[in-house]
């Protein structure tokens, strides 16, 4: 009975959002758009559980400050790279919402409540407006009003009032040229409806499944409930299959760190007297390996503490001895980029990698805290917590810009990587062109300067870097 009387709010909520979408992003880029939409998604949320009667305790009340933040991140900066790690903090929002099993407390949720919300919360999306449809909505009360007195008022006003706004409108967009540009940009073309409509219903359809999947105060209200995917986790090891992994993995890592202690970190003579490279090729060539080992050494270490089923002293011993190794690893990381970066400087994967290898290094510190210490229910908020936090880091330091300091000062200067940066990088550029000692590079800056082009200028993709690239182009 509940289900029916939420079926025609919540779908109303969703056709309005869909609406707004099309709005939004039909043909525009993203910007100032993506924190508006995610407003009205977050107002609608709070009506339904209004209308529900729902508490906003477990993780949907603390769903809503990173949405928002990192939502309006997308009007901040224009670099693809940092939208795709906006992006990722958004699914974690995401997952903060779609906990249900954590007594109202996110927390103390574990790594797999995170997991299998986060999944719970996918599958809601897409398939959740299937029940919706199906057994949510009273269609035969809906048609019954539709032919009511009230309804054939509400058509009649429309009829009525439409033509009459349309021709003071007509009226104020002749009189004032700045509110007619205002009012163009507002109404929606339709010159190719297909595509409007095809976008209205993806929306609709999504934010249907994933406002109810938001609303379901219960596990077996869920399309996907988080309980049937906990039922697949694979059973429990013994300790001694554990141990073996991980003594390995460990003697693997001290042997490596050993070679990292004598090349390394002994200076460039040794390393181009027995590698046969330059100490910054030397460095360069494991970078990107070195953060992937990192990457892989977080769910070889989170498994191996599930999946443990006795003797869990000797686990988390072991664990804490591959953690100090990794930590090592990673400082040889980012060793390793500081060399190569004083010559060659930076770029838009070093940067991220690096943000990736910070992120680890807290994640490591703070599982030696709670993993290694029986504490695995404190570990997953901290996880989250840390990578919000690096993703909003990222935000402020403003990568692009970072590069395009960086590398103009360096002594191999490259023009057209440089020149092919987002808008985030272009006021620096602009700026720190007339420093360059080269005549040459200079005069290449310039040129490719000059020929760029800044995006779109609607107000619903308004974004503070390319507003400001656009101001530099123009002065």
């Amino acid at each position: 009975m509940r289900e029916r009387r939420l079926g025609v709010p919540l779908l109303g909520a969703a056709l309005a959002l869909g609406a707004m979408g099309d709005v939004l992003f039909n043909g525009r880029a993203l910007g100032l758009n993506v924190f508006l939409f995610a407003a009205c998604f977050a107002a609608a949320l709070a009506l339904l559980l209004r209308v529900a009667r729902a508490p906003a305790h477990q993780g949907r009340r603390w769903m809503a400050a990173p949405l928002l933040l990192f939502a309006a991140a997308f009007a901040w900066h224009d670099s693809p790279l940092l939208i795709a790690a906006n992006l990722l903090a958004l699914a974690g929002a995401v997952a903060l919402g779609g906990l249900r099993r954590t007594n109202h407390r996110p927390q103390d949720a574990s790594v797999s409540d995170y997991a299998t919300g986060l999944a719970s919360a996918g599958a809601g999306t897409f398939a959740g407006t299937v029940h919706l449809l199906a057994h949510e909505i009273p269609w035969r009360e809906a048609s019954r009003n539709l032919r009511g007195a009230r309804t054939a008022a509400v058509g009649r006003g429309v009829a009525i009032g439409l033509p009459i706004v349309a021709l003071f409108a007509v009226l104020f967009a002749a009189a004032d040229a700045i509110f007619k540009r205002f009012l163009t940009g507002a109404v929606p073309s339709f010159g190719h409806p297909a595509s409007h409509i095809v976008l209205v219903i993806l929306i609709a359809w999504t934010g249907a499944g994933l406002l109810r999947d938001l609303i379901a105060r219960r596990e077996d209200e869920r399309a996907l409930p988080a309980d049937w995917l906990l039922q697949r986790v694979p059973p429990r090891l013994g300790s001694t299959e554990i141990a073996i992994v991980l003594s390995a993995l460990d003697l693997l890592f001290l042997g490596f760190v050993l070679v990292q202690a004598r090349y390394l970190f002994g200076g460039a003579a040794l390393v181009e007297a027995r590698a046969h490279l330059t100490y910054a090729q030397y460095a360069r060539q494991g970078f990107f390996e070195l953060v992937a080992v990192s990457v892989l050494v977080l769910p070889v270490l989170l498994a191996a503490n599930a999946l443990a089923r006795d003797r869990k002293r000797l686990v988390r011993g072991l664990s804490g001895v591959l953690v100090a190794l990794e930590l090592v690893v990673a400082l040889s990381a980012l060793q390793r980029l500081r060399i190569y970066e004083q010559q060659y400087g930076l770029t838009e994967l070093r940067i991220y990698a690096i943000g990736v290898v910070g992120w680890l290094v807290c994640v490591f510190l703070w599982a030696s805290v709670t993993i290694l210490r029986a504490r695995v229910r404190r570990f997953a908020v901290g996880a989250v917590v840390a990578g919000f936090a690096a993703t909003a880091a990222l935000n402020v330091l403003n990568p692009d810009a970072l590069i395009a300091r960086t590398n103009l000062t360096r002594p191999h200067v490259d023009i057209a990587y440089l020149a092919r940066l987002s808008d985030d990088a272009v006021p620096t550029l602009v700026a720190r062109t007339p420093a360059l000692s080269d005549p040459a590079l200079r005069a290449e800056l310039r040129r490719r300067l000059a020929s760029r082009r800044v995006g779109n200028t609607d107000w619903r993709s308004w974004n503070a870097s390319r507003a400001a690239a656009r101001a530099a182009l123009g002065r």
